[in-house]
């Protein structure tokens, strides 16, 4: 039977803004990938996330990213090494923390936004994470974007990986993901996504922008929680996977 695991970005709410509705998210997906509060989420926030998840076994992945809050995470920061890699410890620890208190604890490290995107080709900033995730706990996975300098890096240091797709983002014809900035970088409609996921999953492909066929190697698919209509995309994807037997479960 195949298999996939569903990840979400959660826990990203600050104070009296609201964003997503995790509650719904944590029903439908695996993996929880939440937000450590540098790019978002405040404590409150994170640790009820984390209750939740814990509720449901969901597993709880660290997303760290950069010390943004304004930008959300998606401007690329120049940051030295060492520094970089002081914050993810920070970031993983503080999650770590609020995870066990309620009552499981972080699983699995995977970067957000710009940082994301970042260490596809970034080679010292992929480093810097992977050294991160390597002095605070070397069992932790970490979740990128197949053939990405990051999981190069981690697989070199001896670290798990695991590869993941995009359920509602554009790719390139190179396999990487269609810059926000771009027009057609996020798809909307849920019978589109449902079906682009069910294709990644059992036939390891995707259709580029540009209409060619690219090659995907996925063990976990992302759902976007702050995509407009997120929970619509998320309930037909998971209903058009249970209604071909995939078998949906964490990589953890």
């Amino acid at each position: 039977m195949t298999r996939i695991d569903l990840n979400s970005d959660l826990g990203e709410s600050y104070g009296q803004w609201r964003l997503g509705d995790d509650e719904t998210m944590l029903d439908i997906v695996t993996s929880a990938n939440v937000a450590c509060g540098f790019h978002a989420g405040d404590p409150s926030t994170l640790l009820e996330t984390c209750r939740g998840a814990a509720k449901r076994e969901v597993r709880i992945g660290a997303q760290v990213g950069y010390n943004d809050l304004a930008g959300f995470g998606r401007r690329f920061v120049e940051i030295p090494a060492d520094e970089l890699t002081a914050e993810i410890i920070y970031q993983i620890g503080a999650l770590d923390g609020l995870a066990r208190v309620a009552g499981s604890s972080v699983r699995y490290v995977k970067p957000h936004g710009a940082l994301y995107n970042a260490v596809v080709h970034h080679r010292e900033q992929a480093r810097a994470v992977v050294d991160a995730v390597r002095s605070y706990d070397a069992s932790l996975p970490l979740l990128g974007l197949p053939g990405s300098a990051l999981l190069e890096e981690a697989e070199r240091a001896g670290l798990v990986v695991v590869t993941e797709a995009f359920a509602d983002r554009a790719y390139t014809p190179e396999g990487t993901l269609v810059s926000r900035r771009e027009p057609g970088a996020v798809l909307h409609d849920p019978d589109e996504v449902a079906e682009r996921v069910l294709r990644m999953v059992t036939e390891g492909t995707v259709i580029a922008i540009d209409g060619s066929v690219v090659p995907v190697n996925a063990q976990s698919v992302c759902i976007h929680g702050d995509s407009p209509g997120a929970t619509a995309m998320a309930v037909a994807v998971r209903s058009r996977l249970d209604a071909e037997n995939i078998d949906i479960r964490s990589f953890v």
